[in-house]
Order: structure tokens, then sequence, then C-alpha cells
């Protein structure tokens, strides 16, 4: 067979690329961890008692909002980290814009109040099952986000792993929320902050071992 026979019949018949069907995939898989994470908060843990209440509404509002800023970036990132060549639009400052926000806010709250209850403050009554659930939570999210990855082309895999580790915190935080009773800013800022950015070590190092091609 010619070389132009055999270029006319690979380009004949063949289906034009759905270029966002990459974004589509991931942004699905992100859903269906949120909606497994929010299960197992459920069954796990349960929902904080007076989630009712205007003030526990305020707080509750604030941490998803939080977190909810964290998957927005994250997946935005991710889903151009699966594309091959699309790294050079990615800003670490726009990742890091959330996480400053709500320390801003912490500290403003900081000063506010007498430093006698900073300590209260900064480490609420949670702190512990804030840092065990968060990540234990994020581990079936992360495994979804990852297996979307995997179906694309990502290059940078450490990169990759570590934006897949940073949407499945923020997931988890935003599930976790709902049963957290600690309502300090800086306790949101320092334990959701810390565990979400754990999850973003994890994937980093996990990422080029899941997404390998």
């Amino acid at each position: 067979m010619k070389t132009d026979d055999l270029v006319v019949m690979l380009s004949t018949n063949v289906e034009p690329i759905r270029h966002g069907r990459v974004g589509r995939t991931i942004s699905i898989a992100v859903v269906v961890g949120a909606v497994i994470a929010l299960a197992i908060m459920l069954v796990g843990l349960g929902v904080r008692a007076d989630v009712t209440t205007s003030r526990a509404a305020l707080f509750l509002s604030l941490k998803l909002a939080f977190a909810f800023a964290v998957v927005g970036v994250a997946l935005r990132y991710l889903i151009m980290l699966a594309r091959p060549g699309s790294e050079s639009g990615i800003s670490p400052l726009a990742v890091a814009v959330p996480f400053a926000a709500i320390a801003l806010l912490g500290l403003l709250s900081l000063t506010d109040t007498p430093s006698g209850h900073w300590n209260r403050m900064v480490a609420g009554g949670e702190w512990l099952e804030c840092l065990l659930s968060i990540p234990i939570i994020a581990i079936v999210p992360f495994a979804v986000t990852i297996f979307a990855v995997r179906r694309a082309a990502p290059t940078n895999l450490v990169r990759a792993g570590a934006f897949a580790g940073l949407v499945a915190g923020g997931v988890s935080a935003m599930a976790y929320a709902f049963h957290c009773t600690d309502d300090s800013l800086p306790f949101v800022a320092v334990w959701y902050g810390g565990t979400i950015v754990l999850c973003t070590l994890a994937g980093a190092s996990l990422g080029p071992r899941l997404l390998r091609w």
C-alpha cells in the first residue's frame, strides 16, 4: 500500500474530537465523589444536631464557601492538567486565594478576641477528629477522581495527583462541615485548610504511581 493511500484510509471516517469530554468526565467524577463523601459522613458521623439554627447555618455556609472555592479552583486546573500541553495556564496564586481568605478572616477574628481565648479558638474541641476525618473521607473521592483523570492523558503526574488530592480534600471538607460543631474561623483556617493541604501532598505522592499510563 502506498503512503498516500494509507493516509487517506486513516483520515476517512474519523470522529471529531469532543473537547469538553475530559472536563465533563472529571466533573461528573467529582460530583459522584462528593455524594459518596456526604454518604460516608452521614453514616459514620452524622449531621450536627443544631444545623437548623441561624448561628450554625451561618458558620456552615462559611465553611462550605471556603471548601467550595478550593474545589472550584482546583477542578478547573485539574481538567487543564488532564490535557497535555495545558499546564502553562496554571497559576499557583489562584489556588492560594481561598486559603489566604480564610486565614485572613481567622486572623481578624483573633484580633477581636482576648488572647486568653486564642488557644480554644484555634484548637477547638474537635481538632483531632477533623485531622483524621477529612483525609479518611477524602479517600473515595480521590480514587474516583483519579480514575477519571487516568482516562485522559496527563503528563505531569505529580501535579495532576496533587490537584486530584486538593479536589478530594475540598470535597471531603464540605461533607465534614455538616458534622463539625467547631465554628471558630481560626479553627477552620488551621484544621480544614491544613487537612486539605495534607490531601494535596498525598495526591502529589501517589500521582506518579496511580496515573502512569
